[in-house]
């Protein structure tokens, strides 16, 4: 069990599925439910006890920027890329001002509801920084509505993850939601990459795990997702994992 202060929300992407909702507006400050997604992400982070994150920003960032600047809880470091970095780089970039410890991080258009306990708390309290170098939230595939392929990984009965071979389907989606050590990108360089080399590094190394989501998650990639989404919290008709 690890205690949170920091986290990370990645707002820099360019959101081309989204379009053309996204040509005048940066992904994470859509709304749902009356509120962006951005302010939603650092609601989360708020609740869970976060209180420093940081949010890159790239495609409209001075949008980013002006959202961010009122932002109390938590405080917010803004990190404007000139050069879109991906997941990887962004938080590569950012860790001098993550410290060396475990932090959350939480994609910027992802939203969910908890289950009795919530999800950043569940990860935090699963979270064991000698075995793991990081603890992903991961949703049932077959729950999800929308378009999630064959899914993402698979899990060990010990809960750790493995990437799917050729043409196996995957019962598990990643939900943009994580708790990382910093120790997950060394060897890494500055400058663009993703996630995913850094991943599977560590599930090489048997330190890449996953936690099922006890709540409800909300596949958010295209601009019909937005109204279905808000008429699923309108009706109740929410599917819990």
């Amino acid at each position: 069990m690890i205690t949170l202060s920091r986290g990370m929300v990645l707002a820099a992407g360019l959101g081309t599925r989204m379009r053309p909702l996204t040509d005048t507006t940066p992904k994470p400050l859509l709304t749902l439910r009356g509120r962006s997604l951005l302010d939603h992400a650092l609601d989360r982070l708020a609740e869970a006890g976060v209180g420093e994150a940081v949010v890159n920003a790239h495609h409209l960032a001075p949008q980013i920027v002006a959202a961010c600047a009122d932002r109390r809880a938590p405080r917010c470091t803004v990190l404007v890329e000139d050069t879109l970095l991906e997941t990887g780089g962004g938080l590569r970039n950012a860790l001098p001002h993550l410290g060396d410890t475990p932090f959350a991080v939480v994609n910027g258009d992802a939203y969910w509801l908890d289950g009795p306990t919530p999800a950043l708390r569940r990860l935090a309290a699963a979270f064991d920084p000698e075995t793991m170098d990081s603890l992903l939230l991961l949703v049932r595939s077959a729950l999800v509505e929308g378009d999630v392929g064959l899914g993402d990984f698979l899990l060990d009965p010990l809960g750790r993850v493995r990437r799917p071979k050729e043409r196996e389907i995957a019962p598990y989606t990643y939900t943009g939601v994580q708790i990382m050590h910093p120790r997950l990108l060394d060897g890494t360089r500055p400058g663009r990459f993703g996630l995913m080399g850094p991943w599977l590094r560590a599930i090489e190394a048997g330190r890449l795990y996953g936690l099922v989501h006890d709540g409800a998650w909300f596949h958010l990639s295209r601009p019909e997702d937005l109204p279905r989404s808000e008429r699923m919290l309108d009706s109740g008709l929410v599917k819990m994992f």
